[in-house]
């Protein structure tokens, strides 16, 4: 059985969303970073930290890759030319989307006062819109990759909900109907009561 270490309002939501769509067994440590739990099994004191037996995994992403390339679901298999189009559908959110946000995080209320940039937030946002913008231009169908969920679509729903918790601007109507329908999964729903 896996353990997931991690607050459900930080990326350790990403792997407890996968884990549900799975059907897989966990346990879960509420519990946000720099704890003594979390410190103890990474010491960088970041979340998510999945537990499989004396296996530590770090990183959200790697993680939930992880789960899906061992249970070969919401996901296309290695070596495919769909599981390239994949992983650079995830970079791209993860280099356009989830960077800006987390950037926005550090100068809000993450780096000591003294180094944070006053105004960085305007331009972020100037930048998230055309990523954004991009991305649902890229939307083709119910998902990222068509009409098969994949892992991509778990981390842009995440990013999603967190830019509008960041008050950045709406995203446009496709990214918004999309944000809808994945939050209404059982899965999602399951996942954002914390399990």
């Amino acid at each position: 059985m896996y353990e997931l270490i991690g607050t459900v309002k930080s990326r350790a939501f990403r792997v407890m969303w996968m884990l549900e769509e799975l059907d897989e067994p966990y346990t879960h440590v509420d519990t946000g970073p720099h704890s003594d739990i979390v410190k103890a099994v990474n010491p960088s004191g970041k979340v998510p930290v999945l537990r499989e037996g004396d296996a530590v995994l770090t990183d959200s992403t790697a993680i939930i890759t992880y789960l899906a390339d061992k249970h070969g679901k919401l996901t296309y298999p290695a070596g495919t030319l769909e599981r390239a189009r994949q992983d650079a559908m995830t970079h791209q959110i993860l280099d356009e989307v989830d960077a800006l946000l987390w950037t926005a995080a550090r100068h809000g209320f993450v780096l000591p006062m003294e180094y944070r940039v006053a105004g960085i937030k305007d331009s972020l946002k100037w930048e998230m819109a055309i990523n954004l913008d991009r991305i649902a231009h890229q939307l083709t169908g119910a998902f990222l990759m068509g009409d098969k969920m994949t892992l991509p679509d778990i981390v842009l729903t995440h990013c999603l909900g967190w830019a509008t918790t960041a008050k950045f601007d709406p995203a446009p109507a496709a990214l918004r109907d999309y944000l809808d329908r994945m939050r209404a999964r059982p899965a999602y729903l399951t996942a954002r009561q914390g399990a």
